[in-house]
């Protein structure tokens, strides 16, 4: 099989650090607060200016608190479940890929919380989510980043329920619609949906949430964990104080990416070009006998996190150590080729591929890429299925 002749202007498909924005240079940072300390008044302004244009764009309730945390959305999931969990509820989780995985063995492992049900899915299935008590705390991964399985609305969450749900949303704010009167605490990062940098994590939660929040937590936590002190709520985290230092650089790139989704036009303009690059996916995947979704159902496949499998009986009967032989190399001869770099599933998930298809990438390269995998493959398949 020949090289295909067309490669993608930008061969961008990592699942975080997502590709930049289409037209994105340094000079987009030139008016970044450097050497300026964040708690000047223009440095609190600057991290006030992210927290509102998010909430503008995601369409977050006027009521609810936003704040900028350390760690990323790992960080922002983690100082939630220290606070909350363990404490006058149960909690059940839902666990159907690597990061809802962890905070699965983190409740149960680390907090080791007594009153635990966790819900589990193997890759590329959502948990029974009929089975979900309401009534307890409910914690779940809007989208698998690791699998490509989303929830697909949000018909299973009760509109009045008891407990509170805390919805990691990662790969899917920006992306997809969240329903906010159905959650009670979200968290994402910048370096998913708007191409962001990495290392700052986004907390939203709603009235209900804050209320539990401003109470004692069940044990004692670090302080980049801590939302509250015994005045209660730490109001000033919600209004661009930050825990710790944040880079000013980074700020600069996430108000970047603010400005850009509200210039091409907000969130429905975000969705649309995230299913474009599904769609794109969807046809060759119809027309191509050797790669599946990795999602079983058509209706909880990722738009962002599009995560594929090889389906090649060849393929399918390797050991699990060849099949990752085999993918790096397929892989491999596409970034050698300059057409599409960071294109393997995830370490923990089966081998297999994985397209970032988030706002920030054109649908056109996804469709220049698609080609180059098509050659890759025939290359790896005479290589290892002999």
């Amino acid at each position: 099989m020949s090289k295909p002749s067309v490669k993608p202007s930008r061969p961008f498909f990592s699942s975080g650090p997502c590709a930049k924005r289409p037209g994105w240079s340094l000079s987009a940072l030139d008016q970044a607060l450097l050497g300026r300390s964040h708690r000047a008044p223009e440095g609190r302004a600057r991290l006030k200016e992210v927290i509102t244009r998010s909430k503008n764009v995601l369409g977050i309730p006027a009521d609810w608190r936003v704040a900028v945390v350390p760690a990323s959305d790992t960080g922002a999931v983690e100082m939630v479940l220290w606070a909350l969990a363990g404490g006058e509820r149960g909690m059940d989780v839902l666990s159907f890929e690597s990061f809802s995985g962890t905070w699965a063995q983190d409740l149960r492992d680390v907090l080791k919380i007594e009153d635990l049900r966790v819900h589990e899915a193997p890759y590329g299935q959502l948990p029974d989510l009929s089975a979900v008590d309401w009534s307890r705390d409910v914690v779940l991964t809007w989208n698998g980043t690791t699998s490509g399985v989303r929830i697909p609305n949000a018909d299973a969450i009760p509109a009045e329920h008891e407990g509170l749900v805390i919805c990691d949303a990662t790969s899917a704010a920006f992306a997809m619609d969240l329903p906010w009167d159905r959650l009670d605490v979200v968290t994402w990062s910048w370096q998913k949906a708007l191409g962001g940098e990495a290392a700052h994590g986004m907390l939203a939660i709603s009235p209900r949430a804050a209320a539990r929040l401003a109470e004692a937590s069940p044990r004692p936590l670090p302080k980049i964990f801590r939302l509250a002190n015994k005045k209660g709520l730490m109001e000033a985290v919600f209004e661009g104080d930050t825990i710790n230092t944040p880079s000013m650089l980074c700020v600069e790139d996430a108000l970047d990416g603010l400005r850009w989704a509200e210039n091409v036009g907000g969130l429905e303009a975000l969705k649309a070009r995230s299913q474009a690059s599904l769609a794109v996916v969807d046809e060759w995947v119809e027309k191509t006998d050797w790669v599946s979704f990795l999602a079983e159902l058509p209706e909880t496949r990722s738009c962002t996190s599009i995560c594929l499998k090889i389906s090649a009986p060849w393929f399918e009967e390797l050991a699990p150590e060849t099949q990752g032989k085999v993918v790096k190399h397929l892989t491999g001869l596409v970034a050698q080729e300059g057409a599409g770099y960071d294109l393997a599933s995830y370490r923990d998930a089966p081998a297999g591929l994985r397209i970032w298809g988030g706002a920030t990438v054109n649908a056109e390269d996804i469709q220049a890429l698609l080609p180059w995998l098509d050659w890759a493959y025939e290359c790896t398949r005479e290589e290892f299925s002999a």
